[in-house]
């Protein structure tokens, strides 16, 4: 049974989507912890379904160095196979990327290397396009630029806003997540071909990114 431990830091729909999907027999994953960077509303979900949760506060450190450190030993208390960022809105410090990697999933709004960053819905709303998608990926130093493991195409309608066509993209992003970490629970995916599990370099701090 693969462990898994998810970030978030806002509301969790996908969270909750894993979640649900966890709750079956026979899904060969279960969510052991649930952490943020605030006290996420996700944290509700959290709360139905049983599951312990955990915060670390950017705000309550000297420098995002040792807020890295601290959110990786909450995240290595629970020894998980897998670490998912479930809307998770804050670049991981290098050195947390590299301990974690390549066990370390996101999704993300579009069709990725089309639109990285925090607003792939909005920038491909503005860049006029046909079709745009989800991916979900290893995490690796960049924004958005890790091996993708899964993604799919969705189309855009002439009638869309960012807010339709994000709940659209979420519905295709939230059943890759599920079929993604399954894949890796089976062996189908396998992670370890994307490098080493816990190299202990140390690397720069990246940057914060902004909601969507």
């Amino acid at each position: 049974m693969l462990s898994v431990v998810v970030l978030i830091s806002g509301g969790g729909s996908n969270l909750r989507a894993l979640l649900e999907a966890a709750e079956h027999p026979d899904f060969p994953a279960r969510v052991v912890a649930i952490g943020a960077d605030r006290d996420a509303e996700g944290f509700d979900h959290a709360a139905d379904f049983g599951i312990p949760t955990f915060a670390v506060a950017l705000s309550s450190f000297a420098d995002r160095a040792a807020w890295g450190d601290a959110l990786l030993e909450q995240i290595l208390v629970w020894d998980p196979d897998l670490v998912v960022l479930s809307g998770f809105m804050k670049l991981l410090p290098e050195r947390v990327v590299e301990r974690l990697g390549p066990r370390l999933i996101n999704t993300h709004p579009a069709y990725l290397p089309e639109f990285p960053g925090a607003h792939g819905v909005r920038d491909a709303l503005a860049a006029g396009v046909e079709q745009t998608g989800a991916s979900v990926i290893v995490v690796d130093a960049g924004v958005d630029t890790g091996p993708i493991l899964a993604q799919e195409r969705i189309p855009v309608l002439p009638e869309d806003t960012e807010a339709t066509l994000h709940d659209r993209i979420k519905l295709v992003e939230r059943r890759l997540l599920i079929e993604t970490v399954a894949a890796i629970a089976t062996g189908t995916i396998d992670l370890g071909a994307f490098g080493p599990d816990s190299p202990d370099t140390d690397s720069p701090d990246t940057e914060e990114l902004s909601p969507a």
